[in-house]
This record gives structure tokens, sequence and C-alpha cells, in this order.
């Protein structure tokens, strides 16, 4: 029983938004979220060539997402200092207001469905024959962080209907672009070969993780009542 106590409070909310793991959780998010961008700037520089500008902001698909969750990450941080000038942190009047509200949904969407997009693509491309490396490790690793931190602190977040519309709009605008007008993250030859599965199980992606945060959404708001 008390091991079960002991493995329940890393999963709570006292532990999780405690200022030293919001702390780490900053900084890894932000630092991941640099080296994205690093990843992502052949990419960009060819899509700025080659395709109308606008396209740009919808290329870096999982930086995107790490950024968005900094800034939530960093709301709450700003929160813990709050309660300790004992000022109430209402969730219905929050700092940061509808604008919080939009990030931390596309925080979440995105950090979800590109974790899990990532780890997804790499499995299946080295089952279609290319050898797994460390690359491929680093990259599983942390795009199932992002994918999982997306699920701990949804709970946090208030995910309204007006956030969840912006994070949907924002998945199915970058999938059209990516795989309607070829602005896709660079893939394998096998995968390329492919492209219309990938494309398929993008939208399906997309749906299942909208579908997901609604649900949790609706949850949370009917436990509160």
């Amino acid at each position: 029983m008390r091991s079960n106590a002991s493995l329940s409070y890393f999963w709570s909310k006292a532990f999780l938004t405690s200022r030293s793991i919001l702390y780490c959780l900053f900084w890894v998010n932000l630092l991941g979220t640099i080296y994205g961008y690093y990843w992502y700037g052949q990419q960009l520089i060819d899509t700025a060539k080659e395709k109308p500008w606008w396209m740009l902001i919808l290329v870096p698909d999982s930086p995107t997402g790490s950024l968005l969750f900094t800034f939530a990450l960093l709301y709450l941080i700003i929160d813990s200092y709050r309660k300790d000038r004992h000022q109430e942190v209402d969730q219905r009047v929050r700092m940061g207001g509808r604008l919080r509200n939009i990030i931390e949904a596309m925080a979440c969407a995105a950090s979800f469905k590109y974790g899990v997009w990532a780890v997804s693509i790499i499995i299946a491309d080295n089952y279609l024959g290319n050898s797994a490396n460390w690359i491929d490790g680093m990259l599983s690793a942390s795009h199932l962080g992002m994918a999982a931190e997306a699920l701990l602190f949804a709970r946090f977040f208030k995910l309204t209907p007006l956030g969840l519309a912006f994070g949907a709009v924002w998945m199915f605008a970058s999938d059209i672009v990516d795989y309607s007008f070829g602005v896709y993250p660079s893939l394998s030859y096998v995968l390329v070969d492919k492209l219309s599965t990938v494309a398929l199980m993008t939208y399906l992606l997309s749906v299942i993780t909208l579908l997901l945060f609604v649900w949790i959404a609706r949850r949370g708001r009917n436990a509160k009542v």
C-alpha cells in the first residue's frame, strides 16, 4: 500500500506542478524547441525558396508544439509565484485569458500528435528495412516525452472549445499543406514510396488527437461540477 501511494505521488498535481519539475520541463522543452528548429533549418530554407511564405509556419511541426508547451509551462510557473503571494489562481479568471487557453490547447494537441507521429514513422521506417541508429533512439525518446507530458498536464490546463478549435485548424491545415503541397517532413525513400499511407495515418492521428482532448476537456469540466 505504501509503495502504491509513493508511486501515485509522482502522478499527482503536487509533484508535477512543483516549481522544480516545472522549471526542469521548461528548459527541456525550450532547448528541444531550439534544436527542433535547427533540425528543420534546411527544409525551412528550401520551402522559402519554392513555396509561398505563409507555408513556413506549418513546416516545423514538433518544434512549434514544444514551443507552445514551453509557454504553457511558463504560465504554470508564474501561477506558482502568484500562490506564494497568496493571490488566488482561479481557473475561471487566470492570467493570460483566452490567449492562454489557446496556447494550452494547441500545446497539448501538437505535442501529443507530433510526438506519436514521429515515433510511429521511426518504427515504420525501421520495420520497412532501414536500420535503427542512435538518432532514431534519441528522437523516439524525446517525442515520446512530448506525447506523455501532453497527457500528464492536460488536466492542469483549461481546454476550452475555442482553444481546441484553434488546435484543430492548425493540425488539419498542416496536414493539408504537408500532403497536398509537398511540405511534409523529410522521409526516407521507403516511406516516400508509401506517402499516401503516411498521409492517411497523419489525418487519422489528427482526428484521434482532437477527439482525445475533447474527451479530456469534457471529463475535466464534469469532474468540477
